[in-house]
């Protein structure tokens, strides 16, 4: 396990700013589709989040996902067909207090259990066959452990992508209504995304709204320039915003995603 994760005295894990940080929500109905198997992720302490993997062939690319602060796994049950259909295997998490998960949701717990997360989706995709690449995607908030997972295990993935992620912590906190004076915060206490993709040179993906009005295009330029990945690239969404991203530009983000997997797939044949 890392040991540069924030602690429970870290100033992310301060009760108001995870009062901005996170909004959960409990699941709303089991699973509907044919191709979706519900997991059950243990995550240490007694804690055990869910999971749910959309699936489209063993030996297609599979998409670890963390999705943004407001969602959870069920929101994605017409999303993921839909890259199954697209020959993409998509498995989606919730955080501690999401969906169908126990626990309350910390900023340290996010990124340790990213590690625990990683190590039973491995394990259950060997189990069922699974033979082709990973790659980690995390959606605004879900950024951070997708980063997280990215810079600590280059031997277990594939892949990068971020949609709609942060370059840094101390902006989007205060855009998200904290008072940063209050707390003594310095950026280096923050996530560190750009520290964490710096060193992530396995093909990696941006994508970003133009009009984002909770974290700006200029985060998502920032941590494109900021990769070292000899095979990256930034896709901007014209005329989306944070929440429309995908509704406005579902044509080339999908797009993007699946000729993102094809490489990955033709390169490990």
């Amino acid at each position: 396990m890392p040991t540069d994760l924030p602690s429970a005295h870290s100033p992310l894990d301060r009760l108001e700013v995870l009062a901005c940080l996170f909004h959960p929500r409990p699941g709303y109905r089991p699973s509907s589709q044919a191709n979706g198997d519900d997991l059950r992720i243990p995550v240490g302490d007694g804690v055990v989040i869910s999971g749910r993997c959309h699936q489209a062939d063993p030996e297609a690319v599979t998409i670890l996902f963390f999705h943004g602060n407001g969602e959870i796994v069920e929101d994605y049950d017409d999303l993921g067909p839909i890259y199954a259909r697209r020959g993409i295997n998509f498995l989606v998490v919730d955080y501690r207090g999401y969906g169908q998960s126990a626990g309350q949701p910390t900023a340290s717990a996010l990124l340790a259990d990213s590690h625990a997360v990683l190590g039973f989706v491995a394990g259950w995709l060997k189990r069922q066959g699974h033979a082709g690449p990973l790659v980690v995607m995390g959606r605004s908030l879900g950024s951070a452990p997708a980063l997280e997972l990215a810079s600590h295990h280059p031997e277990a993935i594939a892949g990068l992508i971020v949609e709609s992620g942060f370059a840094h912590t101390g902006p989007l906190l205060r855009r998200l209504g904290v008072n940063l004076a209050t707390l003594n915060f310095e950026e280096y206490q923050g996530f560190r995304q750009l520290d964490k993709i710096r060193i992530v040179t396995k093909p990696t993906l941006i994508i970003h709204a133009e009009h984002d009005h909770i974290i700006p295009f200029s985060d998502g330029q920032a941590l494109y320039d900021a990769s070292p990945a000899p095979d990256k690239r930034l896709l901007e969404i014209p005329g989306a915003d944070h929440n429309t991203i995908f509704a406005v530009g579902w044509r080339p983000y999908l797009e993007a995603v699946e000729t993102f997997a094809s490489s990955l797939r033709s390169g490990a044949a």
